[in-house]
């Protein structure tokens, strides 16, 4: 495998090349190429992005969460799945807070202790 075959994951015209970098989004198929160059080829994190036009930031990120995918990250560093799973745990702590705050008004306004903003108590 080579640059050439990991770049047909990635779909970006010369006119996108010069003008300002936008926030590009990879197939998981591109992104495992890319990281196979540097962790089973042995090319450095820098040619690779230079090969890929990609930052070296991105592609340095997706080698540690690869390596953390593997078992082989950085002590406390997060695998995909348990990075999804604390995504999903977040995201219904925030339902479930909007929930609590709802009843709560509820529970003010059926006893009459309806608090708005600005009113003293």
């Amino acid at each position: 495998m080579d640059a050439h075959d990991v770049m047909e994951g990635c779909s970006m015209s010369e006119s996108e090349k010069k003008q300002r970098r936008q926030r590009r989004s990879f197939r998981p198929e591109f992104k495992a190429g890319a990281v196979k160059l540097v962790l089973e080829e042995g090319k450095s994190v820098a040619a690779v992005a230079r090969e890929l036009d990609l930052t070296e930031t991105a592609l340095r990120k997706w080698v540690e969460q690869a390596k953390a995918d593997k078992g082989q990250g950085k002590p406390g560093a997060l695998t995909s799945e348990e990075r999804v799973e604390l995504s999903g745990l977040r995201k219904r702590v925030r339902q479930l807070e909007m929930e609590r705050d709802l009843l709560k008004n509820a529970a003010a306004h059926s006893t009459g202790e309806c608090k708005t903003l600005g009113s003293p108590g």
